[in-house]
């Protein structure tokens, strides 16, 4: 079985036309609306983090290979073995984002970081392809 890699990074144009836009509606909010610049610089703040990645270049993904699942994002690194994974959990937050989980089978659950998870189609068609239990949880609160 040939391993199934996923690898993306933060330098991505993605990345870069959502800070474009979200800084140029802050210019115009401050130009045309005459908004607060100490509350647009907040706002602009929030975006710290994908100004960063825009610039750093990180480089996160996963594997799937005959061992187990791996994953690394920035300095962040985890390897499971199959035999001690139960099923993988998908769920799908409020934002549309999905949060991907590893169930053990003593019950624990580990998160696999947000920006290794690959798109969730694909990646529930390529689990389930290799015999790979997979259980899609809606909108849920908690979990």
């Amino acid at each position: 079985m040939t391993p199934y890699r996923y690898e993306t990074t933060g330098r991505n144009r993605r990345t870069l036309v959502a800070l474009g836009l979200v800084w140029g509606v802050i210019f115009l909010a401050i130009a045309l609306l005459d908004a607060s610049v100490i509350l647009m610089a907040l706002i602009a703040l929030c975006t710290a983090p994908a100004l960063y990645d825009l610039i750093s270049g990180r480089r996160s993904g996963l594997v799937l290979g005959s061992d187990g699942l791996s994953w690394f994002a920035g300095r962040r690194t985890g390897e499971i073995a199959w035999n001690k994974i139960d099923h993988i959990r998908l769920d799908t937050r409020l934002d549309f984002s999905v949060r991907a989980s590893a169930v053990l089978v003593s019950g624990r659950k580990v998160r696999i970081p947000l920006e290794a998870t690959p798109p969730s189609e694909g990646f529930e068609t390529t689990l389930t392809d290799r015999g790979i239990t997979v259980r899609r949880h809606h909108f849920s609160l908690l979990g």
